[in-house]
């Protein structure tokens, strides 16, 4: 029998989170995507606590015209200038068993551009 869309990610990402592991100098970029919005958190999985969070729910984002990819691009800059703030400048990138294509992809990517290095 075929795996739903569902089933399909929880073994994805449970495959990707044996490896990818985030520390307080290097902490973990998780992304979660829902049909309208897109979350990112900066997470310390050696204490188990998130150290900042990003959404397009954020006022400076709700309120901006635009795609669902260009809000997805102006979290990845929010999250970016919130973790530089807090003199966070590595992350590694936990896509969540989604696909790195669309909203994904422009979130890393405007992280990126934001200053910081995964």
């Amino acid at each position: 029998m075929a795996l739903t869309k569902l089933e399909r990610r929880t073994k994805i990402k449970m495959r990707v989170r044996k490896i990818v592991s985030g520390t307080a100098d290097c902490p973990r970029l998780s992304v979660f995507r829902s049909n309208k919005e897109i979350y990112a958190q900066l997470i310390d999985d050696a204490k188990g606590e998130t150290l900042l969070n990003a959404s397009s729910k954020a006022k400076e984002i709700a309120g901006a015209e635009g795609t669902k990819t260009e809000k997805a691009a102006m979290v990845g800059k929010l999250v970016a200038e919130k973790a530089l703030a807090a003199g966070i400048s590595a992350v590694v990138f936990d896509r969540n068993g989604y696909l790195y294509h669309g909203r994904v992809k422009q979130l890393a990517d405007a992280a990126r551009e934001g200053g910081l290095k995964f």
